[in-house]
């Protein structure tokens, strides 16, 4: 079996090799491909659509940070490393920043800052690939994706052509969009834009932030200092993959109606939640699979973590079933006590 990052360097055309995915995903575990390909210019995307339907079947991965990969993945897989970060204009309202999909998020985002462009520091740390970004609707510490999104360029593999989207295209939703729903293996991302507001201000409302030491000198402070935060944050609440497997946060916050947060309040007087503009009211999925008992609990190989009841870990040899199997099991045990249905936020192949 071959080394994933030694093949498809620099042709247009695509040889597909079998390929072991394990180190390709965050979650560890052991996955292989038939038939896998890396993607590292957008000239060799025509090539990409004859391969798909070849093999009938098109999975693209990005960082490998959210996906619960199966030992055997079937059809094609194609891996987004398309790099590339440039400035497209410096508008008097904001830059307006392109990358390629293939580049490192984190990455992206030290790379905005050092060069002047601030307002993705609240992103900080947040796994996978900028391609991926506008998948999830990532978000974090205040901030969403389609809050500085200004558009993409994806490959329409069916019909063989690139194909601008806007935000409204994207179909954005908190932490969702059309690409989670269209047909799968329809869409590669190849590079996002962003508009990256001028004048830049500090967003510092979220709670961990705001009670940050280091940021106790609110607009005054800096996007570096938000940004350097932001990582702290991260690290001391959230594993990192390099020591045990994991794909961050494993379930959505659930939203839920006035009426249903008022009921669930007066069980539950300490329930955890968020007042959303809409009226509703978005729950802490955490608080409620840590009241349910599964803060570092195990079955068999898998686990929730000690720290943050969101992460589900790799204990060392787990599959996806045993990923699964735990999650289904929080799952209902979050449904019986709290009425309350938690969807998995990881794509599952």
């Amino acid at each position: 079996m071959s080394n994933p990052s030694a093949s498809n360097t620099d042709t247009e055309t695509l040889a597909p090799i079998a390929a072991d995915l394990t180190a390709l995903n965050t979650l560890g575990l052991a996955s292989a491909a038939r038939a896998y390909v890396r993607l590292v210019s957008p000239a060799q995307l025509p090539a990409l659509t004859a391969l798909a339907r070849q093999h009938g079947r098109l999975f693209v991965l990005g960082g490998g940070s959210n996906v619960v990969l199966p030992a055997h993945m079937e059809g094609l897989v194609a891996h987004m490393a398309i790099p590339g970060i440039r400035l497209l204009e410096a508008r008097a309202d904001a830059w307006i920043v392109e990358a390629g999909a293939g580049e490192n998020w984190h990455g992206f985002v030290d790379t905005c800052l050092r060069n002047g462009w601030d307002g993705l520091e609240n992103l900080a740390l947040i796994p996978g690939t900028v391609g991926a970004s506008p998948v999830q609707n990532i978000g974090a510490y205040g901030v969403e994706l389609d809050q500085r999104f200004l558009g993409l360029n994806a490959w329409d593999v069916v019909r063989g052509e690139m194909v601008a989207m806007s935000a409204r295209d994207c179909r954005f939703a908190y932490r969702d969009s059309r690409f989670k729903h269209d047909e799968p293996g329809r869409w590669a991302i190849v590079s996002v834009r962003f508009a990256l507001p001028r004048p830049w201000r500090p967003v510092l409302d979220y709670p961990d932030v705001k009670r940050h030491p280091a940021l106790a000198g609110g607009d005054s402070v800096s996007a570096r200092a938000i940004f350097d935060a932001v990582c702290g944050i991260r690290r001391e609440k959230l594993p990192d993959p390099a020591v045990i497997g994991n794909a961050g946060s494993f379930f959505k916050n659930p939203i839920v109606t006035a009426e249903r947060h008022a009921a669930l309040r007066q069980r539950f007087p300490d329930l955890v939640s968020y007042a959303q503009a809409d009226g509703r009211y978005k729950l802490a999925a955490g608080w409620l699979i840590d009241r349910c008992g599964w803060k570092g609990r195990a079955m068999g190989k898998a686990g929730v973590h000690d720290r943050q009841a969101l992460v589900l870990v790799n204990r060392g040899g787990a599959t996806a079933a045993d990923i699964m199997a735990l999650a289904e099991a929080i799952r209902t045990d979050v449904s019986a006590r709290y009425g309350v249905e938690l969807e998995a936020e990881p794509v599952r192949p």
